[in-house]
């Protein structure tokens, strides 16, 4: 009981935030190079999200151009801080029929104030070949 009032309170905040546009606009942006197998990776979906309690907020979706680069970005507005991942969905040694998702989380120190990013957090080259930790399935994305 308690925690179902806990989610509702939560949403309404989030809810509130968003029509009443209460709260200070934050932004944040990623950039880097995805390969797979020594090979630019390219046309790899990519997307940023603010994390919520409910559903997460999409700020911003791309793809990797054809040498495996990508930037996306994008702002909310919100009471606390932004919380930014990235999810990267790829096939990259994989013939399911959905795809594998990396998520990755952006560090604090790169949210900032207002509607642009005054820094961008390079997650540097990665090789989608690897396994990474807390990697999952997606169908629906």
């Amino acid at each position: 009981m308690q925690s179902s009032v806990l989610i509702l309170l939560v949403s309404c905040i989030s809810v509130c935030q968003a029509i009443l546009g209460i709260g200070r606009q934050q932004s944040v942006s990623v950039s880097g190079r995805l390969i797979c197998n020594g090979q630019p990776a390219s046309g790899v979906k990519i997307k940023l999200y603010d994390v919520e309690v409910t559903l997460d907020r999409l700020l911003q979706e791309g793809q990797t151009d054809q040498n495996g680069v990508f930037r996306v970005g994008g702002s909310a507005t919100e009471i606390s801080n932004i919380d930014p991942k990235l999810n990267i969905y790829h096939r990259c040694n994989y013939n399911g029929i959905c795809y594998k998702k990396v998520s990755i989380k952006i560090p604090d120190q790169f949210i900032s104030d207002g509607s642009t990013a005054r820094q961008t957090y390079d997650i540097g080259t990665l090789n989608l070949a690897n396994q990474f930790s807390g990697e999952s399935t997606d169908c629906i994305n």
